[in-house]
């Protein structure tokens, strides 16, 4: 059958009225009309300002005062993203960024490469080059001096590799080498406004792909190719973009199984993973029944996954520990007789984790994080019920910390027969 456009938008609300049988697994319901309605989401987009960037390395230099470090070396990946806006694929030829409390940003890098990363540099203009039988570390060391730096601190960012750390100490043992921690996890952790923005523009476009996906959804298919159809959607919505699913008894597992897995009436379906808008992340999971009328038992669990998410968004208050998010959650769930703790059948996992540049940043909401919230910080609320031999529920949504509490990126599945709401 095809299906118009407003039909789809029908089913992709996923209203209680029209019932899991409408919803899952419409028989001839065709990939190319449920794909082809799809159209970019990203034509108002607005990226990080290179004013924001230099805005985050004063704050890093401020952060170095306070914590009495000299200077930052960045390794290529994340971290140098968001301070200089540049991004550069890592290899064992290193390509550092250097960022002193006091002074202008330095690169190292391989000579062959040095006219390529000239072209994409927005912050600072010089770069020190190493050729192929040089050390790159003592170029970078040799920066270092350059900055007056003779005794103190160097920050190393926490994604740094062990043998670029290893080189440069090897070039300056005079230094003492400490956790770039306190720098680039003060700032990345606090999002700003732009941030924000970049981050649910990424989370309305998971939900898009994810109703389409879900539309597609048909007996027989394979994991894979559920996540084939999330692919494609993400792809024509304007992104790059996934979805991990696992079906029936495999949806136990938290992060899947290797056991052959085709999609039947009655089976349970968990499906998570999102996508990247200008380098920001989102992250979503969903917990559905396909093709049948779920049984008692699944909307039990599901219900009571529900109430320990809630509980947890609840707790999550200005100023209250990070942990405080995964006691409330965990509580709703061994409550009701699971666990306790991380046992199985019960909650195996911490409740959340950070989010932004990178899936999973820093202020995960696990036991013993006393870190407390603050306004610009972003989190997944993700409790999960598993029970091997059955099936698990999670949901995960993820919030941001304002003045007044947590909001959501993406508003919580209202039942298990309607996975999002408009």
């Amino acid at each position: 059958m095809s299906i118009k456009r407003r039909d789809f938008i029908r089913l992709s609300a996923g209203k209680a009225s029209l019932g899991a049988a409408l919803f899952y697994g419409i028989p001839n319901f065709s990939r190319s009309s449920v794909l082809d309605q799809l159209e970019s989401m990203t034509g108002d987009v607005v990226p990080i300002t290179v004013e924001e960037r230099k805005a985050r390395i004063e704050k890093a230099q401020r952060l170095m005062v306070e914590n009495k470090i000299e200077a930052l070396v960045l390794d290529s990946g994340t971290s140098m993203v968001y301070f200089t806006g540049m991004s550069w694929g890592q290899s064992e030829r290193p390509m550092v960024a250097v960022i002193p409390a006091k002074g202008e940003v330095k690169y190292v890098s391989p000579a062959f490469e040095a006219e390529r990363l000239r072209e994409l540099i927005k912050i600072g203009t010089e770069v020190r080059v190493w050729e192929e039988h040089e050390s790159p570390y003592k170029v970078v060391a040799g920066i270092l001096k350059d900055y007056g730096i003779r005794s103190g601190n160097i920050g190393m960012e926490e994604r740094l590799r062990f043998f670029i750390f290893d080189g440069i100490r090897k070039e300056a043992p005079n230094l003492n080498y400490v956790s770039g921690d306190p720098v680039t996890m003060n700032c990345r952790m606090i999002k700003s406004p732009a941030e924000l923005a970049l981050m649910q523009k990424a989370n309305d476009i998971t939900v898009a792909a994810y109703k389409a996906a879900i539309a597609l959804l048909h007996e027989g298919m394979t994991p894979a190719d559920f996540a084939d159809s999330a692919s494609d959607a993400f792809t024509r919505l304007g992104v790059r973009g996934g979805l991990a699913a696992n079906f029936g008894p495999a949806s136990a597992y938290p992060h899947g199984s290797i056991q052959t897995q085709h999609l039947k009436k009655g089976d349970v379906v968990i499906m998570d993973d999102g996508c990247k808008v200008q380098g920001y992340c989102s992250d979503i999971s969903r917990t559905i029944v396909f093709g049948a009328e779920p049984t008692k038992r699944q909307r039990e669990i599901w219900d009571l996954e529900k109430r320990a998410q809630a509980a947890g968004f609840a707790a999550a208050k200005v100023g209250a520990p990070c942990e405080n998010v995964d006691i409330a959650a965990r509580k709703v769930i061994t409550d009701a007789g699971f666990g306790p703790g991380y046992k199985i059948p019960g909650l195996p996992h911490r409740t959340g984790h950070g989010i932004g540049m990178d899936i999973h940043e820093w202020g995960n909401m696990v036991l013993g994080n006393k870190q407390p919230l603050q306004p610009g910080m972003c989190f997944s609320v993700e409790p999960m019920v598993a029970i091997y031999g059955e099936f698990g529920v999670r949901l995960e949504d993820c919030a941001y910390m304002t003045e007044e509490g947590p909001k959501w990126f993406s508003q919580p599945s209202p039942s298990i027969d309607v996975p999002f709401l408009l």
